[in-house]
């Protein structure tokens, strides 16, 4: 097997994930019995990127990406339900 001359990490940077290809690849290798540390240095993938790959697809069953907490559209949504002209409450005295 030939290893790849490059460091994924340099390449991609830290806020993009790994392609469904690559997901699929290290699933390949860990149900061939590959163990984490082979399939670091087969793929030039950090140890806990591909540890995280295969903990995830055992817990979720997939390696698709699931979708995130979308923290600002649920801040957004509370902004609209404030009244745009809030009424004075009067106390009677």
């Amino acid at each position: 097997m030939q290893i790849a001359s490059t460091n994924i990490c340099k390449l991609m940077g830290r806020s993009q994930e790994l392609s469904e290809f690559k997901r699929g690849t290290v699933i390949g290798c860990h149900l061939c019995y590959k163990s984490i540390c082979e399939i670091s240095l087969l793929l030039n993938i950090p140890r806990s990127t591909v540890s995280g790959i295969i903990t995830k697809c055992k817990q979720l069953g997939t390696t698709t990406t699931q979708p995130r907490n979308d923290r600002a559209g649920s801040m957004h949504a509370e902004a609209h339900s404030v009244q745009k002209s809030p009424t004075v409450c009067r106390v009677n005295s």
